[in-house]
């Protein structure tokens, strides 16, 4: 990680952050995504619960949670292929940044998405 980026606590990658219903979406569009350089790794969390607000009702739903690690140039490029396959009408995408993190990881992040 070069001088600027632990001055400003930017690292260059970012944790992004979407659900699915189907285990095998969740897997396919993990694999995908890491096939073509869009996130270095993609995290699959256990089914878990959601209770959300849809079209003026309250809906639960079980939900896998995937954790896509990319960097910041290749967002929007990532953002706009998950949206294009998601499931979803409106799919959670979020993207956090990764302000701190090792060194190590962080670079080998915006390698593998190059």
């Amino acid at each position: 990680m070069n001088e600027a980026a632990d001055m400003n606590g930017d690292t260059g990658a970012l944790l992004v952050i979407t659900t699915i219903d189907d285990g095998d979406v969740a897997s396919a569009l993990a694999r995908e995504a890491v096939e073509q350089r869009l996130a270095a790794c993609v995290h699959i969390l256990v089914p878990g619960r959601s209770v959300y607000l849809w079209q003026g009702q309250v809906e639960e739903a079980a939900e896998q949670t995937l954790l896509l690690k990319t960097s910041a140039e290749r967002y929007q490029a990532l953002e706009t292929w998950l949206a294009a396959r998601h499931p979803y009408e409106t799919p959670e995408i979020i993207a956090v940044p990764i302000s701190a993190g090792l060194a190590d990881y962080t670079d080998w992040i915006r390698e593998c998405t190059r």
